[in-house]
């Protein structure tokens, strides 16, 4: 197995909000991705005295022990252990209610040598590519679906959309949202190479076009994960006037990619 890691901040002088951890067993068999993207919060009151890298570190550090720990624990079941036990690292201190207490996007894959397990919440994405060169996108695409007017506003958005019932779910205090998650197995044998992506490197598929997955995955296959994150930026500092489309929240955002070749 050879895995490449590469995850930078949208700026310099800001911290990177996401986490990235790859992770194998003692046993030498199988191994584990944990990829999480911290929602950016906003300039006003979160409830939380802590910063989405404070949070991130935790459920990603948590993600990862048990990935490589428990393999008789579902994905999902990791999943709301380790919300749960992160919100009771500051339940006594902060909000959780809030709408916009710390929370992260969460994409996770664990194979033995049988199975590759898979999870995703929210909007990154996980691609898989099959001995043959098929590449399949896992996604959750729930965000993507809804209507642009349900999301004119970060407030609407929190008071309608965010972890509520026809709207879409992130990794933020309530360990229920775990059952919301895309999850699915496939043998291993029909896994040849994998990515976990932040949407801040999904870019250049999902906002500026250059390509299709499969071409995303060609090109991380065939220069690496520092390429793909080097291009987005390209692209980013060629469109900040924004003129190639609308509705972009940040020019540039943390971009988080893992490569594993099994």
């Amino acid at each position: 197995m050879r895995t490449e890691v590469v995850s930078e901040p949208g700026h310099p002088d800001r911290a990177n909000e996401d986490f990235a951890a790859v992770g194998l067993p003692a046993c030498g068999q199988g191994g584990a991705v944990v990829v999480l993207d911290g929602v950016t919060p906003p300039a006003t009151e979160t409830g939380c005295l802590h910063s989405v890298p404070w949070f991130t570190a935790r459920l990603g550090g948590a993600l990862t022990e048990l990935t490589v720990s428990r393999p008789d624990l579902t994905l999902r079941e990791m999943l709301a252990r380790t919300i749960g036990g992160t919100a009771e690292e500051h339940a006594d201190t902060c909000d959780l209610s809030h709408p916009r207490t710390p929370q992260a996007t969460v994409v996770l894959a664990r194979w033995s040598a049988l199975s590759l397990d898979y999870l995703v919440l929210s909007d990154s994405a996980l691609l898989l590519e099959s001995p043959g060169g098929l590449v399949t996108p896992v996604l959750d695409d729930r965000l993507d679906r809804l209507p642009r007017a349900a999301r004119a506003t970060e407030a609407l958005v929190d008071s309608t959309l965010r972890n509520k019932e026809g709207g879409f779910f992130t990794a933020a205090a309530d360990p229920s949202v775990a059952e919301r998650a895309v999850t699915g197995s496939v043998p291993v044998e029909e896994v040849r190479a994998l990515a976990a992506l932040t949407d801040g490197a999904t870019r250049w598929v999902e906002k500026f076009h250059e390509g299709d997955w499969a071409q995303c995955f060609g090109l991380l296959r065939k220069e690496g994960a520092g390429a793909l994150v080097d291009r987005v930026r390209e692209l980013e500092r060629a469109d900040r006037e924004e003129r190639r489309y609308l509705g972009r929240s940040k020019t540039h955002d943390d971009a988080t990619a893992v490569f594993v070749r099994l």
